[in-house]
Formats: structure tokens, sequence, C-alpha cells
């Protein structure tokens, strides 16, 4: 399960790198066509724009669905703190898709799309390595509730 975990975590964080190219591919094929004598406006259609193509599938689809997968094979991991990482993602990745709504209605709102994209990117990061590099048990402190233990036991 561990693999698993660290699987899909890196994946949602490939997909963060997928999306910014996708995004810049869609934004420089407009620049292009604009360049080229075309004219950008109302009735644009993204539906032939590859790069706005991906970043909705990748945005609206493969990421969300990661990052649901995450959660859920976070109650099997038996990781302290994996549970928690993994609720980090999903609620970022939640703010990212709430985000792209919002910025339909006011476009400044597109640049904290863009900066919930990096926080999306190193919990992904944080929690793929975390899983691989558990918190190391302080052996005093085992030592310690073991006393206490045998202590208190008649």
């Amino acid at each position: 399960m561990r693999s698993t975990y660290r699987a899909l975590a890196y994946l949602i964080a490939a997909g963060v790198a997928v999306q910014a190219a996708s995004v810049a591919l869609g934004f420089f094929t407009i620049i292009h066509e604009v360049e080229d004598g075309g004219v950008i406006s109302a009735g644009y259609d993204y539906d032939n724009n590859l790069g706005i193509i991906l970043h909705r599938i990748g945005g609206l689809g493969i990421i969300p669905l990661s990052a649901i997968a995450l959660l859920v094979v976070s109650f099997f991991v038996k990781v302290p703190g994996a549970v928690g990482r993994a609720a980090a993602v999903f609620g970022l990745v939640v703010l990212q898709i709430a985000l792209v709504f919002a910025a339909f209605m006011s476009a400044s709102v597109g640049a904290l799309h863009g900066l919930n994209a990096l926080a999306v990117l190193l919990a992904a990061i944080w929690a793929g390595w975390r899983i691989s590099h558990p918190t190391p048990v302080d052996h005093g402190e085992v030592a310690a509730l073991e006393n206490q233990t045998t202590a208190a036991s008649p």
C-alpha cells in the first residue's frame, strides 16, 4: 500500500507539472493565432486548442481522481500522518477547482489558481516523500512509556 500511496502522490505532482506545461501551450497557441492574424473573441473555440484541452482533462479529471484515490489509500497505509497529508492534497485540489470557477468571475483570482498549484505540487511531493521516510521513533520516549506502563501494572 505504501508504494501505491507514493505512486499516487507523485502522479499528482507530475500532473501539476503537466498542467503548467499545458496551460503554457494553450496560452502560446492563442498568441501564435493572434500573430497570424486571428481574432480572439467570446466565440473562440477552445476545443481546438490542445493546451487548453490537456489542461482541462488533467485539472478536472486525472488530478482530482488521483487525489480521491490517494485519500482512500491513505486509510489503509497505517503510517502516522499519511491520512493528514493525503487530506491536505485533496483539500488543495478541491480549492484549485474552486479557484478555476472563481477566476471566471474575477480574472485576478487566476493568480491564486497558479499559486495554489504550487501548493498542490509541494503537498503531493511531501506526501510521497514522507511515506518512504516516516518520522523516526525516539527510543528514549518509547522506553519512558514502557517504564510508566510497567510501573503502573500491579
